[in-house]
């Protein structure tokens, strides 16, 4: 065959006289030498019922390692050999090589030794000088490796974008922790600021409230030096009309409740601001012992305008273990919780409140009787940028933050809802907890 070639391509006649002296065989054993060498695997077929193979070139045995004889005799070979989830396309669109004459698909089809090879399979009917169709040639062509690396490039590019979208997440968080951080400090600073007029104005109030116990005392002592009878009428008639004329009675009880409400509305700032410093607890970086009842009312004061309107705090507090983490991150959980179930009660509702320790676990329930959430957001809820507040009205974060937060703490976070009865968020923390884990997440 090799020498053939070379007499063929060596011969100085035009290829005209090169053709015309060659014997018809030569010729024929050429074509098959040449079809049984390209790289694609050439067949013909029946154009009609299976498109049973009627030929198939010898590379085929190279390729998808079947004996072209095999491929020939079962008239279902090429319809058996699809893979399921890519035959139905083709199936449905084989009409329409009868219309426009030419068809390309790419496939899985089945090897020898059980795998799926990708193929790339080029069709075109053959018509008679009556415009009947006869034959259909195709080509196939192995396109594996292709296919492996567009489907390594998008999977590159899906892990590219994935990482964007973790990125962005992460910045969105540090931003978040960043504007935390920020209130904390502001919070801590608006604290101190406010404690000293605090407590001077209280020491006055206090040094005032003595003074006036002593002003009243004397009243009442010379009320009743008025009273003796070796004093004249008209001095002790005097005494009662400067009484009167200054309402002395209604000043002696007046003068107490102003004194004892003022003291009061102060001691109401001093229970703020120790709340905000509680809260905030701004440069802790250390994991330290944490009472989480005292955690849960500072918040409560600090997100008292949030709830005050709405809602009816009420608080089960069972005997907690102090439990090691991060006071102001877990306050920022607690927070999160009750503005969450403050917003879901449209006018009037209750927000219960429960704690309790069991099996060497901390269990903190901020349960509402709000409007619920849907099934189908259930499961969406801890996702970052996920709510279902009105645009501009939340970033989807808070929840979030709060699932890392607890995670963070070795923890876990636990939902039931029911919508038009209301949301339980459940809290769980480990009282005890390996100080090598601590360490670990603390880093």
């Amino acid at each position: 065959m090799t020498q053939q070639f070379e007499t063929f391509e060596s011969s100085p006649l035009s290829s005209a006289d090169r053709v015309a002296d060659v014997a018809p065989v030569n010729i024929a054993q050429r074509f098959e030498y040449l079809i049984a060498n390209t790289p694609a695997i050439i067949y013909s077929s029946v154009p009609s019922g299976d498109f049973k193979m009627t030929f198939v070139s010898e590379n085929a045995a190279r390729v998808l390692g079947y004996d072209p004889k095999e491929m020939v005799e079962d008239p279902n070979f090429w319809f058996d050999h699809i893979h399921p989830d890519d035959a139905p396309d083709i199936f449905s669109s084989l009409a329409m090589l009868f219309v426009e004459g030419e068809r390309t698909y790419e496939y899985r089809f089945l090897t020898k030794d059980e795998r799926y090879l990708w193929m790339h399979d080029s069709l075109r009917l053959i018509r008679d000088e009556n415009n009947n169709p006869v034959e259909v040639i195709g080509s196939l062509t192995n396109i594996t490796e292709r296919k492996l690396m567009e489907e390594a490039l998008q999977r590159t590019g899906e892990e590219q974008r994935n990482l964007i979208d973790k990125l962005k997440q992460a910045q969105e968080q540090l931003l978040q922790s960043e504007k935390m951080a920020s209130i904390g400090q502001l919070a801590a600073g608006v604290a101190h600021e406010i404690n000293n007029p605090v407590g001077f104005v209280s020491s006055n109030m206090k040094s005032l409230q003595t003074y006036v116990d002593q002003l009243l005392d004397v009243i009442v002592r010379q009320e009743a030096l008025l009273s003796d009878d070796s004093l004249s009428e008209g001095l002790r008639e005097q005494a009662r009309q400067l009484s009167a004329g200054a309402d002395l009675a209604y000043l002696k009880g007046d003068v107490v409740d102003l004194i004892t409400e003022s003291l009061d509305g102060l001691k109401r700032v001093k229970d703020i601001v120790q709340s905000l410093k509680d809260f905030s607890h701004v440069g802790e970086s250390d994991w330290q012992m944490v009472d989480i009842r005292k955690g849960l009312e500072s918040t409560i004061t600090i997100a008292n305008n949030e709830l005050k309107y709405k809602t009816v705090i009420e608080r089960q507090y069972g005997d907690l273990p102090l439990i090691r983490g991060l006071a102001s991150q877990l306050n920022q959980v607690f927070m999160n919780l009750l503005v969450n179930a403050a917003h879901s009660i449209a006018e009037r509702g209750t927000i219960r409140i429960r704690t309790e320790c069991k099996d060497d676990w901390v269990y903190i329930q901020v349960e509402d009787t709000g409007c619920g959430i849907p099934p189908e957001n259930l499961s969406r809820i801890f996702e970052p940028f996920f709510t279902t507040k009105p645009v501009g009205s939340g970033t989807g974060l808070g929840l979030s933050l709060s699932y890392g937060i607890v995670q963070k703490h070795g923890g876990r976070i636990e939902v039931q809802s029911e919508i038009g009865v209301g949301t339980r968020f459940t809290v769980c923390l480990p009282a005890t907890q390996i100080k090598e884990k601590i360490r670990q997440d603390a880093g």
